[in-house]
């Protein structure tokens, strides 16, 4: 788990980190927190904030894909964030809106592919619509998978999950001792996606705030006090760099892992 440092967003005299193309992560989740306050700070209404998020947003796809990620789940809105008050809730909305319907040409030059998570079934029907047009759009696309968690919690991903799973026992399909880690992730939003290998929050808090719980347990993760509007590709490339350094161990020692590496 590490503190980012970086703080700023990357000007013409910085230099970019060296990535080993051999050991980037196949598959970041990001908490694109800080949107609000960025705009309170600068006596700003909070939408202002959640605008230039988008921005943001579009940076670091266009890093994901040139760097060849295979995907990035970006936590786009929260089941939480139906508590907020009805003007923010129906700002995002419109902003969701406005962005897949802005961005859909790029999308198919690209070959992005866009995926959803979460209750879907709980958008305003015309952000619900727009969103499985553009997924239906970019369905065959080959490049970088673009997930959007959407009216999205962990919890109740995996209590859809097991309700799944519970009718499939039900109905005589599944016994209980078939039931395994495989066949609960295969009910979950995130199926056919490998597990995020990083996750990165901005916005100087450190939690997952019911964010892929089971997709995450295995995952490097990665803090920056940078707000979501100012983390721009720099911050993305350290990001990374910093991945580079870990070792993933999953259960075993260092020196197993660095005797499997050798080998």
């Amino acid at each position: 788990m590490t503190q980012g440092a970086a703080d700023h967003r990357t000007t013409a005299g910085d230099r970019e980190p060296i990535l080993d193309p051999a050991t980037l992560p196949r598959h970041v989740a990001i908490i694109m927190d800080g949107n609000g306050r960025w705009a309170l700070q600068q006596g700003k209404p909070r939408i202002i904030g959640h605008q230039a998020g988008v921005q943001t947003v579009q940076e670091v796809v266009r890093c994901a894909r040139e760097l060849g990620l295979e995907a990035i789940t970006l936590y786009a809105f929260s089941t939480e964030n139906w508590r907020r008050p009805g003007p923010e809730v129906e700002g995002l909305m419109v902003l969701l809106q406005t962005y897949l319907k802005n961005h859909l040409d790029q999308m198919i030059q690209n070959q992005v592919r866009l995926r959803a998570c979460g209750r879907i079934d709980l958008l305003p029907a015309k952000t619900r619509q727009i969103l499985k047009d553009i997924i239906s759009q970019t369905a065959d696309n080959g490049g970088l998978i673009l997930n959007l968690a959407l009216s999205y919690g962990g919890r109740d991903e995996l209590i859809r999950a097991v309700r799944k799973l519970a009718d499939k026992i039900a109905t005589g399909v599944l016994s209980p001792a078939e039931i395994d880690e495989n066949s609960l992730a295969a009910e979950l939003d995130s199926v056919g996606l490998p597990d995020p290998d990083l996750l990165i929050r901005t916005g100087g808090e450190a939690r997952l705030s019911n964010f892929l719980p089971w997709q995450l347990s295995y995952s490097e993760l990665y803090f920056t006090k940078t707000l979501w509007p100012d983390f721009g590709r720099s911050h993305f490339l350290a990001a990374l760099a910093d991945f580079q350094h870990r070792q993933r161990r999953f259960g075993k020692t260092g020196e197993q892992t660095m005797t499997r590496a050798k080998g």
